[in-house]
């Protein structure tokens, strides 16, 4: 059975590489920067946005290096209503089919959800440790790719198509690193916690409007004081839970 692949929003997102499978009955492979055949994916991350247009929804589900975006809809109704049940924002853990295809000669990438489930803080960590450790194994192989000490065609195919170079790879190296430090960082924050619980509180005593405030513009203010999108999403899980707040609707959170 084919195993899912772990590979962060920044990589992903970056891959404008797609080969079909030599079987037609089998969808293919989104090749990123990295050299990850994508075709089923195990992401976790921050739920951010949940949005319906006609029988398709739309999902944002963001690691430390950016975000996925996801396409549920047609006859996967069940799938679509449970994702519209979900509270945003929450850490989630998805199952999913990587796809790309080409619209207005730009290429366009999906991720369309087979499963999801809530998850906490510690799994989302875990997922981003177990992560950087894939990434930086497969930058090592694409690495001895470049030094023409490698054979294997699956590492040559995205070494070719995306001219690889040995500054494109320590870019990547510097990703991984950036997402660890920020898992490490929020550990390392757990003292200050009620010093981002009086920031959210009072951001949402004075910006608050009919529906509350945006969880998005929370994210941004808290940015700017150099706190992370991680502590904030975890600090209003917490004030949910203790009834200090609640959600007037999708992605937005208001004082009780």
């Amino acid at each position: 059975m084919e195993g899912a692949v772990r590979v962060f929003a920044g990589e992903y997102g970056c891959s404008t590489l797609y080969l079909p499978d030599d079987d037609n009955d089998k969808s293919g492979w989104v090749i990123t920067p990295a050299g990850a055949w994508c075709r089923i994916l195990f992401l976790t991350g921050a739920l951010t946005e949940v949005t319906g247009a006609g029988d398709m929804v739309h999902a944002r589900v963001a690691d430390p290096t950016g975000a996925f975006n996801l396409v549920i809809g047609g006859r996967n109704n069940t799938l679509a209503e449970t994702f519209y049940n979900l509270p945003v924002p929450s850490f989630v853990s998805i199952t999913a089919r990587s796809q790309m295809y080409v619209k207005n000669e730009r290429v366009e990438l999906s991720i369309r959800p087979d499963h999801v489930q809530i998850v906490n803080r510690q799994v989302r960590d875990q997922w981003v440790l177990t992560t950087a450790k894939s990434t930086l194994g497969r930058i090592r192989e694409m690495d001895l790719a470049l030094l023409g000490r490698h054979t294997d065609e699956r590492m040559l195919i995205p070494v070719r198509h995306y001219s690889l170079t040995k500054t494109r790879l320590k870019e990547l190296v510097l990703m991984v690193e950036d997402a660890i430090k920020k898992v490490c960082l929020y550990e390392s924050d757990a003292p200050k916690q009620s010093d981002i619980r009086t920031m959210v509180m009072g951001f949402l005593d004075v910006g608050s409007g009919p529906r509350g405030v945006a969880v998005s513009d929370i994210i941004d203010h808290a940015e700017k004081t150099g706190i992370s999108q991680e502590s904030v999403i975890a600090t209003i899980e917490t004030l949910i839970l203790e009834d200090e707040c609640y959600q007037p609707q999708k992605g937005f959170v208001k004082l009780l």
